[in-house]
């Protein structure tokens, strides 16, 4: 397996199968089915490899593995080197199990430009695996940014109403943040003389660029998970983005920040890291509280499910910046679950949308009585969702909580207000559109889910019931890469750290050059 370049089929053969779409011709309605059966099984065959890459991956191994690397722009110093570790694994998993599911989901949903549309997801597919596996910050740079332009098209030209204005709110946020960051890859360039990830990992830059250059790239990720107060544009991106895009805005892209913190604050500044970690706890819990606050308000479901993703993303921040870990492999765990049951309660708004045409709570009402199956099938998402044992969850916010209590005990106990709110906004959710009397018109003839509505939601149940239950096969794989950058973070703080340091002082310290107190 280390001799087969796993990762670079991987990211690419999407990118085939694109092609392969691209170049067909023909009866419009031959292109799209076309175009739907090639997009559906180059992403399965996709997925299937990267099972290989779990199936062959040295859980007890620390380092990057299936590394490839090529000269690309040699006299920069700058190659294609791509590999992964215990903590990006996952996520490239996360990335194309969604995507078959995305193309299942849009199968009668979306009828204009449909060869354009899986084209897209193709596309988007291939930049997000890519993202993952870049082991160079200027390939990590093209494929984190270029993600944005198949999203952009996704949402702008198959959203709603208001997609254009959705579109260019989501680009512009994300884009302005990214702007920032790319300066200070060029500074951390300048720096070091190289972009090669693992070695700039063993630079240590001085704690004086640190504060800005953690900043810096502080600006992006915070925009990507969101982070409050940076989050508005995610509820107009969710509403009206189609279906299968907002499952992967909510199942992957919200994780391009959570995974930037990992990949990057952490380990390449770990001083401005500490510096900066009550900034963190504070917007992390203003974002649990006020957004699960906001949730009760809504009376639109892909709305209330956009908040919650900003509260249940808190969790996710607060994890990663006490640096234990519990916390982190809590965060870690917390994102992948967030990724398929938010996308799992994204899909079960599409269910009804396409049957009424109504995403408001108050067009539906006891669908049990129509939709058992719909009704069930909710029921362990909405469950996933305020953390029930048993469920995937449960394991990444009980882990987090934990590693924040060791931290500080105010901070887990004002984040855990967040799973008392979102237990109170979920279930009020699921009664108001499962229970209660049957007296909508257009629900008594409505019909429950099909065969290819339940080929997609079954891998997602299964996923997220393996999680609660069996959470050691997701966490194994994780603790030799967790291990290692929490020995490398807490070396590179004894290294720096003075008699008194407090957040203040190292902050003063920073900005004065990293001489003096």
């Amino acid at each position: 397996m280390t001799d087969w370049p796993i990762l670079s089929v991987t990211t690419f053969l999407p990118l085939v199968g694109a092609v392969f779409i691209l170049l067909t011709r023909g009866d419009p309605a031959m292109v799209a089915c076309n175009a739907r059966n090639v997009a559906l099984w180059t992403s399965l065959i996709t997925f299937v490899v990267s099972l290989l890459i779990w199936a062959n991956f040295e859980s007890a191994s620390a380092e990057f593995q299936f590394v490839e690397r090529a000269d690309w722009l040699p006299a920069f110093n700058i190659s294609y080197h791509m590999g992964v570790d215990g903590i990006s694994l996952f996520f490239v998993l996360l990335a194309t199990l969604l995507t078959p599911l995305c193309i299942l989901a849009s199968w009668e949903a979306i009828e204009t430009r449909v060869k354009e549309y899986m084209i897209a997801f193709l596309v988007l597919e291939t930049l997000m695996v890519g993202m993952f596996c870049a082991l160079d910050l200027v390939v990590f740079y093209m494929f984190f940014e270029g993600v944005l332009l198949p999203m952009f098209l996704i949402i702008g030209v198959w959203g709603g109403a208001r997609r254009v204005y959705a579109a260019f709110k989501f680009f512009l946020y994300t884009l302005l943040g990214s702007v920032l960051m790319l300066i200070a890859i060029l500074a951390m360039y300048y720096d070091a003389g190289t972009t090669d990830i693992p070695v700039l990992m063993r630079h240590g830059f001085h704690p004086s660029w640190q504060i800005w250059l953690w900043l810096a790239f502080f600006a992006s990720f915070a925009v990507k998970v969101p982070m409050w107060p940076v989050h508005t544009w995610l509820p107009d991106a969710h509403v009206e983005a189609p279906t299968a895009g907002s499952v992967i805005l909510a199942g992957v892209l919200l994780k391009m920040g959570g995974y930037g913190f990992l990949r990057f604050s952490l380990p390449l500044f770990p001083e401005a890291s500490a510096t900066f970690a009550p900034l963190v706890f504070a917007l992390s819990i203003v974002a649990i509280i006020y957004t699960s606050l906001v949730a009760l308000a809504q009376e639109d479901m892909k709305k209330l499910i956009a908040y919650s993703s900003v509260a249940h993303m808190g969790f996710v921040t607060i994890g990663i910046f006490v640096v234990n870990k519990q916390g982190i492999e809590g965060a870690i765990v917390q994102m992948l679950s967030h990724g398929v049951v938010s996308a799992a309660l994204f899909l079960c708004v599409g269910v009804v949308y396409d049957r009424m045409h109504s995403r408001l709570i108050d067009s539906y009402g006891g669908l049990v009585y129509r939709m058992p199956v719909y009704a069930f099938t909710f029921l362990v998402f909405i469950l996933a969702s305020i953390g029930m044992p048993g469920t995937s969850g449960f394991v990444g916010e009980f882990l987090a909580l934990v590693g924040a209590y060791k931290y500080n005990s105010w901070i887990a106990s004002l984040a855990a207000t967040g799973v008392i709110l979102g237990a109170a906004y979920s279930l009020w959710l699921y009664r108001r559109v499962i229970y209660g009397k049957l007296e909508k018109e257009k629900l008594k003839d409505i019909l429950d889910m099909n065969w290819r509505e339940i080929t997609v939601f079954a891998p997602l149940i299964l996923v997220t019931i393996w999680m609660g239950v069996y959470p050691a096969s997701f966490l194994t794989p994780m603790h030799a890469s967790v291990d290692k950058l929490i020995r490398d973070y807490e070396k590179a703080r004894a290294a720096s750290a003075e008699p008194g340091d407090t957040p203040v002082v190292r902050l003063a310290r920073l900005i004065g050059g990293g001489d003096q107190r």
